[in-house]
């Protein structure tokens, strides 16, 4: 069971995972010379501004990422979808100063990025684009049939997946594949196959615009991403993230809840990140400058992989398959695209080729996962023992004197926050027995300042 010339195939979703399974299928069988029909379903408007264009993201992209999609022939535009490149983090720890980490090497910068067209039109004489709609479009470029129809029912026509959207709109697919995010009520659909497909376990995250304009922003926040290690229980990350005229609010956790988000914005490890004269919100009003936010929400995040993922002639990627905990779902939605479609163009849709070719694809992913859930555990014992925050804090400081590559604590750190690096490769370098040696030193250091103070 193959992919034929003028194989008709079915996305649903045109998301990162979705528009980049379409641009690699295409992109392999213009190379095999083999035409194929792709139509990608998308009832999303990535261009317009607010909650309606937004796909609930930070929209954080890694250095490696873009260097990756650019050779891959996905090469971003940096003066309109890429909103600031972050070139350090500030970490905010409790009862602690603040300590600024530059980028231990050019690598492993990121860039901020709006998933869709942000949350309101730009008030400055600057101008941005939505990274979702710039996948899509390329996307298109490359032959794509882009649908605006919302997807009502999936069926079966004889052994082939069938589509039928509102309006009437009935197509059968050679091969379908399932792009949709673990937001959208549509992935419950696939269930309707009846292939024993079951989503991702899911926990609730907390996501908010603020409006500061550009001069606040690039005084308060810089080109920082911000990360906060709060002794707040039931809160893993908190993160604030500068863009044009907004900053980006981005807590995860357990339950993240209102009293939990009232507790991190009241801190004083916060406050002194925005203009003292802001009141916060948790109301959407119109936001003006430090007066409520722009929006907010409560997506759900990944947090383990997707059961039985895919059948003959079906397949699903992106989140709706795994994703990264708590990180780089873009990365993520970038790996299980380029190889659903690998796996269909060179070995089959056959559910026993996706096993064979895709799977271990997945599973390196959820193996990644358990190694992170065991460094967000150890990061608990930092966010909620002083000591161990002091001696983390000293040595990062220690270490900014160092080349980049010495930096072992700062690396470790960065990594963990901003998904430039597997968990594995995190784990591996925290363990150097040189990275216990500074810790040791570095501990017992602040310590004994601490004790003559």
């Amino acid at each position: 069971m193959k992919l034929l010339p003028n194989s008709r195939v079915g996305i649903i979703g045109g998301g990162p995972s979705g528009a980049m399974t379409a641009f690699f299928l295409l992109e392999l069988a213009e190379r095999l010379e083999m035409p194929l029909q792709v139509d990608i379903y998308e009832s999303r408007d990535f261009t317009r501004f607010g909650p309606s264009g937004c796909n609930m993201c930070a929209g954080v992209v890694s250095e490696s990422l873009i260097q990756t999609l650019a050779a891959e022939g996905i090469p971003l535009p940096t003066s309109t979808v890429v909103q600031r490149g972050i070139d350090s983090y500030v970490l905010h720890t409790s009862d602690l100063p603040v300590v600024t980490i530059n980028t231990p090497v050019d690598e492993v910068r990121i860039a901020a990025v709006y998933r869709g067209s942000g949350p309101g039109k730009p008030r400055s004489d600057q101008s941005w684009s939505s990274f979702d709609h710039f996948l899509l479009d390329m996307a298109r470029q490359k032959g794509a049939n882009v649908l605006p129809l919302r997807v009502s029912e999936l069926a079966w026509d004889g052994d082939k997946p069938q589509v039928i959207a509102r309006g009437g709109h009935t197509q059968t697919y050679d091969f379908l594949v399932g792009a949709v995010g673990v937001n959208s009520p549509t992935l419950e659909k696939f269930g309707e196959l009846g292939f024993d497909f079951q989503p991702p376990n899911v926990n609730k995250g907390f996501l908010s615009e603020i409006y500061l304009g550009v001069e606040q922003i690039q005084r308060y926040m810089g080109s920082s991403l911000h990360i906060f290690l709060l002794d707040i229980p039931r809160l893993k990350f908190a993160a604030l993230i500068p863009k044009v005229e907004y900053v980006t609010i981005c807590l995860l956790g357990e339950n993240i809840d209102k009293p939990l988000i009232e507790q991190f914005m009241s801190t004083p490890e916060v406050k002194q990140c925005f203009p003292p004269e802001m009141v916060w919100s948790m109301s959407d009003k119109g936001c003006e400058v430090g007066v409520g936010q722009a929006c907010h929400c409560g997506p759900r995040l990944n947090l383990g992989p997707a059961i039985h993922p895919f059948a003959d002639r079906v397949a699903m990627v992106g989140d709706a398959a795994v994703t990264r905990l708590y990180k780089d779902g873009i990365g993520a939605a970038y790996i299980t695209a380029k190889a659903c479609a690998v796996t269909a163009l060179f070995f089959g849709i056959k559910k026993k080729d996706m096993q064979e070719h895709y799977q271990p694809v997945l599973e390196r992913i959820a193996s990644d996962n358990r190694i992170g859930r065991f460094i967000f555990w150890i990061t608990l014992f930092y966010q909620e023992w002083n000591f161990l925050r002091r001696g983390m804090v000293q040595m990062v400081k220690d270490e900014q004197k160092l080349p980049g590559s010495k930096r072992r604590m700062s690396r470790v750190l960065w990594d963990t926050f901003t998904g430039s690096a597997s968990y594995r490769e995190i784990l591996l370098r925290a363990l150097h027995p040189r990275f216990f040696l500074h810790l040791l030193f570095a501990t017992l250091r602040a310590a004994i300042t601490r004790l003559h103070k």
